[in-house]
């Protein structure tokens, strides 16, 4: 049988949330470290973060850091999308578990980085999620790509190519380990590669 998109997402996801909930704050630690490392050169940007799910990568430690070198960004939903407002708090919890910020009447087309959450991704490194499409549709409205950094909990790949081609694609994945012997790595696109699915592994110290 052969491998789909949404057979896959469904692996990831069982994955994900059958991972022991004793390693998640050491997982955070990590996955903030490599963050906030792969973010120094970005000073004084517009970011987009998301607010996390229960199983997915916490980021807010790395928000709280950076409110005063950037401008930080968060989804808020409208429709089968959603647009970015300023990050302030309370946070309140919505649509599908989300939590969001104030509404905004500003619109926003400008972002210099997007952090994105993935439930896995293919051989093209391009996004699995949850099957809303939400950022997909999000990505079409801005007048330039940004910088994207997929952040992954539990490392979730598949060499099979079995995404759409509206299925955005990074610049950089952070995962805290890829397997048993936890081997802290970024997967990194190679700048020099003549086709899209050309792809370079390097150790994340």
């Amino acid at each position: 049988m052969p491998l789909t998109k949404a057979i896959f997402r469904r692996n990831c996801l069982q994955k994900i949330k059958s991972s022991p909930l004793h390693n998640q704050f050491y997982k955070n630690a990590k996955i903030d470290a490599k963050l906030l490392r792969e973010l120094k050169r970005f000073k004084n940007k517009r970011i987009l973060f998301y607010t996390s799910l229960p199983f997915e990568a916490n980021t807010f430690k790395s928000i709280q850091k950076l409110r005063k070198k950037c401008d930080i960004f968060v989804p808020f939903m409208e429709g089968e999308s959603f647009k970015m407002v300023p990050f302030r708090l309370p946070l309140k919890k919505k649509k599908f578990g989300i939590y969001e910020a104030g509404k905004s009447l500003r619109d926003i087309k400008k972002v210099d980085v997007a952090i994105v959450p993935i439930v896995g991704v293919d051989g093209n490194l391009q996004r699995v999620g949850f099957g809303k499409g939400m950022y997909d549709r999000f990505f079409e409205k801005l007048k330039k790509r940004p910088y994207t950094i997929f952040i992954q909990s539990e490392f979730c790949y598949t060499k099979e190519f079995i995404c759409d081609a509206y299925d955005i694609t990074c610049d950089v994945i952070i995962t805290p380990n890829i397997n048993v012997q936890n081997k802290n790595i970024a997967i990194k696109r190679n700048q020099n590669a003549k086709r899209d699915t050309n792809w370079r592994l390097n150790r994340f110290c």
